[in-house]
C-alpha cells in the first residue's frame, strides 16, 4: 500500500512538473480579440437590437457614400482644437455627439472608417475613456464592408436622438506631457515610448528614447488588421511586451489610437495615449528632441505633415 501511495505521489509531482514546463504565457491578462470584428460579422450584427453602426469618415466623405443605415460621427465631433489639435473633447461634447446620433449608454456600437482604421479607433478609444465598454471596430473599414456585401448609400438615416451620459473620464488611458517628460528624464525598464509616425517623420525628430513602429504595419495591404498572434510577434520583436506600460503617440495621436486598439485587442492592458502628442512636445523649445544620429537637441521643431 505504501508503495502504491509513493508511486501516486511521484506521478502527481511529474504532472505538475510537465504542466509547469508547458504552461502558456500568462503575461497578457486581457481578453483577446474582442474589440475588432470582421466586416462579415459586422453585417450580421447591425440588424440586432440596440446596435448602432457608426461611420467615422469626415462629413463630406460620408455624404459621398457610406454603409446604408450608418450614422456619422467624425473626428471633429469628438476632438477639440485647443490647446493643441485633435485632443480629446469635453464630456459634454462627447455626450452630444453620441446622443444626437441615437446612441445610448446601453448601445452596442460598431464603427468603421475609410482611413486605415485610425478614425474608427479614435472614436472607439474616446468612448472607452468615457466608460462605454461595448464598442467594436470593423477591420478594413468601408472597403471591407462593401466587399462583404454591404449596401452603399448617400442618404442619412432617420435618427431618434437619445440621452447619453458619460462615466467618469479614465485618465489612466491618457499620458500627459509631464508624464512623458518624466520618462525621458528618468527612463524605466518597464515603460516604452512608442512613436507610430512614418519613418520620414521619425527621422526629422522624435521624443528621446522612443521606439519607432509605423502604425500602418498593424494592417495588411488591404487595410484589415493583422491577427492577434501577428501583433504579438511584431511588437515583442521590438521588446514591447504586455507587462510593460506603452505610451504611444503620433503627430496628434489619431494614428496612435489605431495602435492602441491593435494592442488592446491583442490583450495588452498597460496602455496610454499621449494625447498632446508630437505637436505638443515639439512646440515647447525647452523639451529635447532626438535626431537620427542619437543626439538630443532643444529646438522648437515642427514637422510639416
Amino acid at each position: 500500500m505504501k508503495k502504491i501511495i509513493k508511486l501516486l505521489l511521484v506521478i502527481i509531482a511529474l504532472i505538475f512538473t510537465i504542466t509547469g514546463c508547458t504552461s502558456t504565457n500568462t503575461e497578457v491578462v486581457g481578453e483577446k480579440g474582442q474589440e475588432i470584428i470582421t466586416a462579415s460579422k459586422a453585417l450580421k450584427t447591425i440588424s440586432e437590437e440596440d446596435v448602432v453602426l457608426v461611420d467615422a469618415q469626415n462629413s463630406s466623405d460620408y455624404k459621398e457614400g457610406h454603409v446604408k443605415g450608418a450614422v456619422n460621427i467624425s473626428r471633429n465631433n469628438i476632438t477639440t482644437f485647443g490647446p493643441f489639435p485633435n485632443m480629446i473633447a469635453s464630456a459634454e461634447q462627447i455626450e452630444k455627439a453620441l446622443g444626437e446620433n441615437g446612441i445610448s449608454n446601453d448601445s452596442r456600437v460598431i464603427i468603421y472608417d475609410d482611413n486605415n482604421n485610425m478614425d474608427a479607433a479614435r472614436l472607439w478609444w474616446t468612448m472607452k475613456v468615457f466608460g462605454h465598454k461595448n464598442g467594436k471596430v470593423v477591420s478594413g473599414g468601408l472597403k471591407a464592408m462593401l466587399k462583404a456585401g454591404a449596401e452603399e448609400s448617400t442618404t442619412k438615416p432617420d435618427i431618434t436622438k437619445l440621452e447619453y451620459k458619460v462615466k467618469e473620464k479614465n485618465d489612466d488611458m491618457i499620458a500627459t506631457r509631464e508624464e512623458v517628460k518624466a520618462e525621458v528624464n528618468n527612463p524605466q525598464d518597464d515603460v516604452v515610448l512608442l512613436d507610430v509616425r512614418t519613418q520620414e517623420e521619425y527621422d526629422m525628430g522624435t521624443i528621446p528614447g522612443s521606439i519607432h513602429y509605423n502604425y500602418v504595419n498593424n494592417n495588411y495591404d488591404d487595410g484589415t488588421f493583422r491577427p492577434v498572434r501577428q501583433i504579438h510577434t511584431l511588437y515583442e520583436d521590438k521588446e514591447i511586451t504586455p507587462e510593460k506600460t506603452v505610451i504611444m503617440y503620433c503627430k496628434t495621436s489619431i494614428r496612435a489610437a489605431q495602435t492602441y486598439l491593435a494592442l488592446y485587442n491583442a490583450g495588452y492592458r498597460n496602455l496610454k495615449l499621449y494625447d498632446g502628442a508630437w505637436i505638443e512636445w515639439s512646440s515647447d523649445s525647452s523639451l529635447p528632441v532626438q535626431m537620427p544620429d542619437g543626439t538630443k537637441v532643444e529646438t522648437n521643431f515642427q514637422d510639416g505633415s
